[in-house]
């Protein structure tokens, strides 16, 4: 019996010369995008290096810190100052995960604890017990917490709007009427610290909190008084306020010095 191999093969057909012209062109063209992408790729490398030479603004590159920038203007013109965040029914408010320590670590006299508020334009200081801020209107809010890390949690707050406590004690307005453009909020150690704008601190959502979830705040959610503005993310809500300033120059921010937003809207 004869083997394959043995009967005898067709002639090799010769090859078309549009083929031809094909495979010259997609050879030409691979070439060609090696190229390009080569050179691109340089130049990203170029550029990235360009962007890590550049002098930092808090915490990262300036070119960074301006294109941050840039995207907060845009937000504050399309976003009205007061729009609200979301509201859910109570029966959906859960403890929210206990994140982050810093300005928390010392001992805490919630008896002796004191809110410091400097006023603006060199206006003496006040200090207020955690009883006379529960004397002043009381807001009760449900809203959503979110995390930079990407998770979040619906928690009743309560505690005093900020516009209500200005209400009754007018510290960031001068006897002219001119008003503060920035408020500063430190823990009593000072370890944490962040900056608001002023439309941000006078958002009707915007509490000194001292309640969550009809219970007093735990330590590690920042007992006696933490800021709550739900309409940023969480890194901006100090727990345990020691010190809150109205300033005329914007303030530093824990988490800006190290290359965040320093507005963390949402």
């Amino acid at each position: 019996m004869q083997s394959e191999s043995s009967l005898p093969q067709p002639p090799a057909t010769p090859p078309v010369a549009a083929d031809v012209a094909l495979e010259r062109e997609v050879t030409r063209r691979s070439r060609r995008a090696f190229l390009v992408g080569g050179l691109a790729a340089l130049a990203g490398l170029g550029g990235w290096r360009w962007l890590l030479g550049q002098p930092e603004v808090m915490g990262i590159p300036g070119p960074l810190r301006a294109g941050l920038e840039a995207n907060a203007r845009v937000a504050a013109t399309l976003l009205s100052p007061t729009q609200l965040a979301p509201e859910f029914p109570r029966s959906q408010a859960r403890t929210p995960r206990a994140n982050g320590s810093v300005g928390l670590k010392q001992p805490l006299d919630t008896a002796a604890w004191r809110l410091r508020v400097e006023g603006f334009g060199g206006q003496p200081a006040r200090e207020f017990s955690l009883a006379e801020l529960q004397a002043l209107p009381r807001t009760e809010m449900t809203t959503e917490l979110k995390c930079i890390e990407g998770w979040s949690t619906v928690v009743t707050w309560a505690g005093v709007r900020l516009t209500d406590f200005l209400a009754r004690y007018p510290l960031a307005t001068l006897p002219s009427a001119e008003i503060a453009p920035y408020v500063s909020l430190r823990t009593p150690d000072e370890a944490y610290y962040v900056g608001l704008d002023m439309a941000s601190a006078l958002h009707p959502q915007t509490l000194l909190c001292y309640e969550m979830n009809g219970r007093p705040l735990l330590p590690e959610h920042g007992a006696p008084l933490r800021l709550i503005t739900p309409r940023k993310y969480g890194i901006k809500q100090l727990k345990r306020i020691g010190t809150l300033a109205f300033v005329a120059e914007r303030p530093a921010d824990y988490w800006a010095a190290r290359g965040y937003d320093w507005h963390a809207s949402l």
